[in-house]
């Protein structure tokens, strides 16, 4: 993107949030993972000037230069991460807080909830100092439980907020004080955890200047803070976008810079609840989602929004996987007719990389309902490309037994067998045919089968000519019709040989096809289950240095109402990666079932397909295999031999 676009606005006729379908669009062409970054404060702070030096840009979001809000809604800007090869940038600019031409008093909170929901980095953005008015003036934070919930049937912790919500920065703008704190020069970490220290006590005053401090401490444990000096002389910072970089102060240039590299290097990229990665896509569904339940007055519940996004996603990314499988096909179907081990090498191929595309989007699939679609939408459409190859072979042998019969039909019609000895003049042609036939034909899938149709519509024809041919006796005669029906014997016996071989290898191509799914399922378990521990772990570390810190400033009872939180924190999670491995587990022994059934269907037509074979008459080595050679491997030993027969 050259430049930001809306991506939330307040609808005209009726000034509720909603979401611009451009903005959507950009959204949806983004499949890389995306770093969320939004910046919120009071209006006329200067919070797009921060906005437009993430995207590396002098201009870009709207600064105003008056004291009316210049940026309406939410903007968004999509930029290359500078820093992360892969990644998508978000910047998010939002409306400023606190304008007084607002009409509803609760639209400054939508816009901070969205905001939190959105990014993965929240900038929060004041001037001048971080004093208890700067505090006060917070509200938001103390009503985003209002706006967001994280399950509607049963009451949330903030310890559950915190896997939801994103690290925070505050962003003091024009701060002139010196960094001390009783004397002693602090860092600017160190002055914002001053700035969030709690008071002792239980009193209604207490209450309400701790309860601000407290929400930002138990929603956002991961905070850092930067102090902005004075960009440059009063009468110019309304035209700061303008300035070149000489007009600017030196320790507002670091400063800056400083900010814009932690931006850079420390912020992470949007991850869902059990560590799943937002892509562009997915952020634009959530903020349809998230802005339709606001608009209508319903409060969001982050774990409902999560499952229908999953739905969308989920669905989105079967498509793709059969697409994958499909598209590959059907560049291979461009070499139909091949021979089977070529088809299945491709399948298993495809198949894989199918599979791992569903795999990498595909979440909250907790039944392996989606896993088992792809495996029978693969399974359909491999049969039906099977089909296709074997009906591009047996047209392919039929081209050729039309060719090299040619001018066999030929001899036919001039009544070139009809002398004596023509049986024998036949039966040379019609090995000459079956012997170029077998080189041409190349082990085609319907190669035997299709021989078999050519030589019974033949052995009609081979009888006409032997019935003519006076050179024969009637006993002769007879033993060559024996002969004919003993070779027709064996071309079935070839035929049937043919499929059996081809029914292996689809038993094997299936063992192989279940041994890969099940090592990507292992795989996808082994991580998901990685990412559920790691998040679970950064959230108990959080609650961990929260109580640390309640002890060390005096708050022994709430630090010890903290560890009663946190062992019960560490139950839940405990169970949730319990029922997360018993899901896994399940949906394991369910594939492994549906393998076992394949298996045993394609067993049973082996084994009945090898008593239909056993179960044959077999032609006998005397008489009758003089002739098999005569005509299925050659029958020169005829030229010379008939008469002795």
């Amino acid at each position: 993107m050259d430049k930001p676009v809306c991506l939330i606005d307040t609808a005209a006729s009726d000034g509720k949030l909603c979401v611009q379908q451009s903005a959507l669009q950009v959204l949806e062409q983004i499949q890389q993972p995306v770093v969320v970054v939004a910046v919120v404060g009071l209006y006329r702070t200067g919070k797009s000037y921060l906005m437009n030096r993430l995207a590396g840009k002098q201009t870009g979001f709207a600064l105003g230069s008056t004291i009316e809000s210049k940026t309406k809604g939410i903007w968004m800007w999509c930029v290359p991460h500078p820093t992360k090869p892969g990644t998508t940038l978000v910047l998010l600019d939002t409306e400023g807080l606190g304008d007084v031409d607002k009409g509803d008093p609760k639209h400054d909170t939508k816009i901070f909830s969205l905001s939190v929901l959105l990014s993965s980095t929240l900038v929060l953005n004041s001037q001048g100092t971080i004093d208890n008015r700067a505090i006060e003036e917070l509200q938001y934070v103390t009503e985003l439980t209002e706006y967001i919930k994280i399950k509607s049937d049963e009451d949330e912790e903030d310890s559950e907020f915190v896997k939801f919500f994103p690290s925070f920065i505050w962003a003091v703008r024009d701060f002139t004080l010196e960094q001390k704190i009783n004397g002693n020069y602090v860092t600017e970490d160190e002055y914002l955890e001053f700035a969030l220290k709690l008071k002792p006590g239980s009193s209604r005053t207490v209450n309400e200047f701790n309860l601000p401090r407290q929400c930002i401490r138990n929603y956002f444990p991961s905070r850092k803070c930067f102090t902005f000096p004075f960009p440059t002389a009063p009468e110019k910072v309304s035209h700061l976008e303008s300035l070149d970089p000489a007009d600017l102060s030196p320790d507002f240039q670091e400063v800056t810079q400083r900010f814009c590299n932690f931006v850079y290097d420390r912020s992470e990229v949007k991850k869902l609840k059990d560590g799943y990665t937002v892509t562009g896509r997915v952020l634009g569904q959530f903020a349809k989602t998230y802005v339709d339940t606001l608009s209508s007055g319903e409060v969001p519940f982050l774990e409902n929004a999560v499952m229908a996004m999953a739905l969308i996603e989920n669905e989105a990314a079967l498509k793709e996987g059969l697409e994958v499988y499909q598209s590959g096909m059907e560049k291979l179907k461009k070499s139909f007719p091949l021979e089977l081990k070529e088809v299945s090498a491709e399948h298993q191929s495809l198949s894989r990389t199918a599979t791992q595309v569903l795999m990498k989007r595909c979440f909250k699939d907790s039944e392996g309902m989606y896993l088992k679609s792809l495996e029978e939408g693969i399974n359909n459409l491999f049969h039906g490309y099977l089909c296709q190859n074997e009906e591009a072979s047996k047209k392919r042998c039929e081209n050729i037994l039309s060719s090299l019969s040619a001018t066999m039909t030929e001899k036919l019609k001039k009544g070139s067998y009809a002398i004596p000895g023509g049986y024998l003049l036949f039966s040379q042609d019609l090995e000459d045919i079956v012997k170029n036939y077998k080189i041409q034909a190349n082990n085609g899938v319907k190669a035997e089968d299709t021989l078999e149709v050519f030589l019974k519509q033949k052995s009609v024809e081979s009888n006409a000519v032997l019935q003519a041919d006076n050179k024969l006796t009637e006993k002769e005669k007879k033993l060559m019709e024996e002969r004919e029906k003993a070779i027709l014997l064996a071309q079935e016996i070839n035929t049937k040989e043919q499929k059996q071989r081809q029914l292996e290898e689809k038993i094997e191509t299936e063992r192989r096809s279940n041994e890969e799914r099940m090592r990507q399922m292992k795989e996808k378990m082994d991580e998901e289950l990685r990412l559920q521990r790691e998040e679970a772990e950064r959230a108990t570390d959080s609650k961990l240095r929260e109580q640390a810190a309640l002890m060390e400033k005096g708050f022994k009872e709430k630090a010890d109402r903290m560890s009663q939180e946190i062992e019960e924190f560490r139950r839940k999670n405990k169970n949730a990666e319990k029922e997360s491995q018993k899901l896994f587990e399940k949906m394991i022994a369910n594939m492994n079932k549906r393998h076992a059934e394949t298996m045993n269907m394609l067993q049973k037509q082996h084994s009945e397909q090898m008593e239909a074979i056993r179960n044959m008459p077999k032609p006998s080595s005397d008489p009758f295999a003089l002739v098999l050679n005569l005509l299925v491997k050659g029958l020169t030993i005829f030229a010379s031999g008939s008469r002795r027969c």
